[in-house]
Order: structure tokens, then C-alpha cells, then sequence
């Protein structure tokens, strides 16, 4: 091989990392805007807001691998001070710690999750909405499972962390089913 070809070609291994890296960086930022959208409710601490939405929709269009690079990232982001929780928390680690801690940790598993079942089968909206109910599922069990924790109780954390939400989550998942089969097909 010659020295110019193989110069070429690591330019181009260069460039696609550096895309990757950009594409990961982005969806952080996509997930930390979907989080400034939120509405504090005034008989749970969780507040209503779109970051559930950001997840499922970075995990179904990123995949498994970036997907949960981009959401490891975002909660670095976060615990480092960078304003990209929702603003009805305090921020930083103190977030993390708080009642909506659950369900943030488990942000990188559920777009991992969404990701890989959107990487297998043929692009369809059935796919993609099994994805991101797969990815709600893993949000919500850590999520309770947090809550329970700070609550001592099963009964308390559902009412807080589950009951106001569902109709709005089911809603996102339709919604990021049908946002990734319009850019999928």
C-alpha cells in the first residue's frame, strides 16, 4: 500500500470518529433540552418532562453502543454541574441522589436496551414502539426501585413515580416509534 493511500485512509478513520464523537455529544444535548421541558407536579417530586422522551429516541436512532455512550455522558454531565437535568431538581450529584436519581441511572441501560432490540429486524413502527416501551420499562423500574428506597415504601413510590405519568409516557413512545420510522425507512 502506498504512504498517500494509507495516509487517506486514516483521514478517514480520523473523520468518522470524529463524527461519532459529534453524533454522541449531540444526542447529550438533545436529551439535556428535552429535560429544560418540565413541569413540576405539585403532589409527587418527580416532575413531568421530556428527558424520558430524549432517551427512548436516542437509544432507537443511535443504537445500542452510542446510545448508552450518549446517555453515560449526559449523566457525567450532569454530576460535573452542567446544567442538563431538568431544572426542578437541584443538579449535580445532589440530583442523582434525589428522587428523580432512579430513574436518571438508568438512562444509559434503557437506550442500550431500546437500541439493541432497534438494531434487530427489519425498521417498523411495531419495532420501534417495542423498543421504547423496553426502554420506559428499565426507566421506570430503576426509577420506583429509587423511590422505594427514599420512601420505604412500594404503595408511596408508585403514586409518586408511576400512576401520573403513564399516560403522558405512552404518548412519548408512540411519538419516538414514529419520529425513528419516518428517519429509518
Amino acid at each position: 500500500m502506498s504512504r498517500t493511500s494509507s495516509f487517506v485512509q486514516q483521514q478517514a478513520a480520523d473523520s468518522s470518529r470524529v463524527r461519532q464523537v459529534a453524533i454522541v455529544v449531540g444526542a447529550t444535548l438533545f436529551v439535556a433540552l428535552c429535560a429544560r421541558l418540565s413541569l413540576p407536579l405539585p403532589f409527587t417530586p418527580v416532575p413531568l418532562t421530556l428527558a424520558n422522551f430524549g432517551v427512548l429516541l436516542v437509544g432507537v436512532l443511535l443504537g445500542s453502543k452510542r446510545g448508552f455512550a450518549a446517555l453515560a455522558l449526559y449523566l457525567a454531565e450532569g454530576a460535573a454541574g452542567m446544567p442538563v437535568f431538568s431544572p426542578a431538581g437541584p443538579g449535580g450529584i445532589a440530583q442523582l441522589l434525589g428522587p428523580t436519581g432512579g430513574y436518571l441511572l438508568a438512562y444509559p441501560l434503557a437506550a442500550l436496551v431500546a437500541g439493541w432490540i432497534a438494531e434487530r429486524a427489519p425498521a417498523s413502527f411495531a419495532k420501534f414502539a417495542i423498543a421504547a416501551l423496553a426502554a420506559e420499562a428499565v426507566i421506570f423500574a430503576g426509577g420506583l426501585s429509587w423511590l422505594m428506597v427514599l420512601t420505604h415504601t412500594a404503595t408511596q413510590a408508585v403514586s409518586f413515580g408511576l400512576y401520573p405519568f403513564v399516560f403522558g409516557e405512552v404518548i412519548k413512545v408512540a411519538v419516538a416509534a414514529g419520529i425513528a420510522t419516518k428517519l429509518k425507512m
